[in-house]
């Protein structure tokens, strides 16, 4: 009886931290500047609006770039991670499986591509600055100061190989911030990281204003940072921590 009161009581604790982490995301993604609407009605991926007019980033960011990267990368990123999944579904249906590789690894490729849009153009949305409150503590916990942080951060995102981002994520299950690079969309990041800020280096983001100068682009990024969007997502992510 005993173990089994006990299954119980966790059984309980985990669905209420279940529901907790559920309804503190729904609360954070209804604040100001958290937009993660990654589908529409019929469950289709679709790039949301975006939460400013094309030119509220300049003069770090001009108004064309925004245009040209919005409509011809993130835009099209939704639109293929659709196909991909519309090609898994005919390749089940009609259990040919022939291009399952290929299918495989566009979906990964294009929604990660979303994903990631959709965090960036919240995570420049904002003015700069430090972040304060819980966001900065844990920054000093697990960089020893926000300059060292940032110092980090800056680093690994202009070192980038080709093309990709430079993040900013939580890892619920060791309770540690940390900072990835990310090529491509997809490639290298750490199971179970929520991103909570993602700088993009392909070229596409920053080409026409600063040429191949990736470190003058991601340094003029910092006056564009939302720390109070990171803040909210990493307190979105952190009720996952009470179910490990």
């Amino acid at each position: 009886m005993a173990t089994r009161r006990t299954f119980l009581h966790n059984s309980a604790a985990v669905g209420a931290g279940i529901m907790l982490a559920q309804a503190q995301t729904v609360r954070a993604a209804e604040e100001p500047g958290y937009t993660d609407k990654l589908t529409d009605a019929d469950g289709k991926y679709v790039a949301a609006p975006l939460p400013f007019a094309y030119d509220a980033l300049e003069p770090v960011i001009d108004a064309r770039t925004v245009e040209l990267h919005y409509n011809f990368h993130h835009k099209p990123a939704a639109v293929a991670a659709n196909k991909a999944e519309d090609g898994l579904a005919k390749a089940r249906e009609s259990n040919d499986f022939s291009l399952v590789k290929f299918y495989e690894k566009e979906l990964a490729f294009q929604l990660s591509s979303h994903i990631l849009h959709t965090i960036y153009w919240t995570s420049v949305s904002g003015k700069g600055g430090e972040p304060k409150g819980d966001l900065a503590k844990a920054i000093d916990k697990n960089f020893g100061s926000y300059a060292k942080f940032e110092a980090q951060l800056v680093a690994a995102t202009v070192a980038v190989e080709a093309s990709g981002w430079g993040i900013v994520g939580y890892h619920a299950a060791t309770s540690k911030l940390m900072v990835l690079q990310c090529e491509n969309h997809q490639k290298l990041t750490a199971w179970g990281i929520q991103p909570v800020l993602v700088l993009d280096v392909f070229e596409h983001a920053y080409y026409l204003k600063y040429q191949n100068k990736r470190g003058d682009y991601v340094n003029q990024l910092f006056s564009l940072i939302n720390w109070d969007n990171a803040a909210q997502r990493m307190q979105a992510a952190l009720p996952a921590r009470r179910m490990t």
